[in-house]
């Protein structure tokens, strides 16, 4: 079976589940103090307004300060329902691309444009995010925001050539859970961080497949006739063996051990399980007679990568999308005076916890220990997606273009955690061998401060 080309790839974002150091040097120091940013109103667009576009155009619709300029999507059915939002909320339409594969580009040499968010295909987010930053615009894109390894430095070489910011959109640094964990780190409570685990661990069977003609439609289908994701994500279980998918995890956890920031991965194993949960549910769905019964799925069930940090710490990440299992994340933050766990929401902590080697519930520290973006803005994160955290993704976007700074999860973010699928590929090719994971701050790691979740503006 081929792999889609990037026409393919595009044309199902509609179908998808899914400063120039001068402005910086200016605005850093106000963000970090916690200076009130101006306030005109932004101006974005978007490519690729499918069903996880709109659930970002929906968020931008809630705010007064954000205008939608212009979309961008081959699909007629994205552009129409797209716009059908936007004018039911009691604004104006949009303009709308939607000729050809690469209508972006056109679309991307208005001058009424501040921002972009980019919710498309994994193939396309580097060309667009690369255009983007030349146009000289903010980029926002989705994760992975990369899938290859010169695709991180591509992204990385184009914004130190532009000064555009790039942010990754990864909303989980923004739980709830993992952000009051970050505040604690930061305060000492863990003592001096050890380890980390996380991982993306979610059955995709019925995303990766289905009847071609509906989302949670039930089929073995897959490719040119399954529909959504399906038709463009599947396929890399079919060409890659690898941690596919590491930003979720590994974002909130880059941000507990300060990585680009006093502290970076310096390289990592990968190993991979037999792959036998895809042709499963193919046979489960299709009968063993079905054509995708005869498809060499490559990916492994379960895939385990450990990082090594340069502080010494180490990162244990599992990816699992093709087994039946709960929905985890699986993050623990161990330190020397005490250990998290998401699974149960369990927290231990030396001399703190009320009896030794016992337990406790995280809900009295999570109170206690919220992160001051949550005390700000629970209430009016509660109309947004994913339990809040889509809220405050997009809401750190827009304000780092209405402030002219940089964005809090930026380009050196988007590149190394990304980065992480194909250098795990790597290992896995090479019998589990170690393998070094590039330093694209080139040094500026070991002097660079922390820029994330700092007060309660981004």
């Amino acid at each position: 079976m081929q792999t889609p080309t990037r026409r393919q790839f595009i044309r199902t974002a509609a179908l998808t589940g899914a400063a120039t150091s001068v402005a910086t040097t200016s605005v850093f120091p106000a963000i970090l103090t916690g200076a009130k940013p101006a306030d005109p109103k932004v101006r974005l667009a978007f490519i690729g307004v499918g069903s996880r576009g709109r659930s970002h155009v929906e968020q931008a619709l809630y705010r007064d300060d954000v205008e939608i300029t212009a979309i961008c999507d081959p699909a007629p059915e994205a552009i129409s329902r797209t716009t059908a939002m936007i004018e039911k909320a009691g604004r104006k339409a949009p303009v709308a691309y939607s000729k050809g594969d690469e209508a972006f580009k056109d679309m991307l040499k208005r001058d009424d444009i501040d921002g972009v968010v980019i919710a498309t295909p994994w193939e396309w987010h580097v060309p667009m995010a690369v255009a983007t930053m030349n146009a000289g615009k903010y980029a926002g894109v989705e994760v992975s925001a990369t899938v290859t390894l010169k695709e991180s430095w591509d992204l990385v070489n184009a914004f130190e050539k532009t000064g555009s910011p790039c942010m990754i959109l990864e909303n989980v640094c923004y739980r709830r859970d993992v952000l009051a964990v970050l505040n604690m780190i930061r305060k000492g409570m863990f003592g001096e961080m050890t380890y980390a685990h996380c991982g993306y661990q979610h059955d995709l069977r019925n995303i990766k497949f289905n009847d071609g003609k509906s989302i949670g439609g039930v089929g073995a289908e897959f490719g040119e006739k399954g529909y959504s994701e399906a038709h463009w994500r599947t396929q890399h279980s079919v060409d890659r063996n690898g941690d596919l998918y590491p930003t979720h995890g590994l974002g909130p956890v880059a941000h507990w051990l300060d990585i680009n920031r006093g502290n970076r991965f310096t390289h990592l194993t990968s190993t991979a399980t037999k792959s036998r949960g895809l042709h499963k549910y193919v046979v489960d769905k299709g009968g063993p007679n079905h054509p995708n019964a005869k498809v060499n799925f490559k990916l492994g069930d379960v895939v385990t990568t450990v990082i090594q940090c340069a502080n010494g710490e180490n990162i244990v990440i599992i990816h699992d999308t093709n087994s039946p299992r709960p929905y985890s994340l699986g993050f623990r933050a161990q330190g020397t005076n005490g250990i998290w766990m998401d699974d149960n929401d369990m927290i231990y902590l030396e001399g703190v916890s009320p009896k030794p080697h016992s337990w406790e519930p995280f809900a009295a520290y999570q109170e206690k220990y919220d992160h001051p973006l949550w005390k700000r803005h629970a209430q009016t994160a509660e109309n947004a997606g994913h339990g809040g955290i889509d809220f405050f993704v997009l809401r750190a976007f827009i304000e780092s273009i209405k402030a002219k700074g940089p964005v809090p999860i930026d380009v050196y973010d988007a590149a190394v955690w990304s980065a992480i699928s194909p250098l795990s590929e790597q290992s896995i090719a090479g019998g589990s061998k170690p393998v070094a994971i590039p330093d694209f701050t080139k040094g500026k790691w070991k002097t660079n401060k922390p820029i994330f979740g700092l007060n309660d503006l981004y």
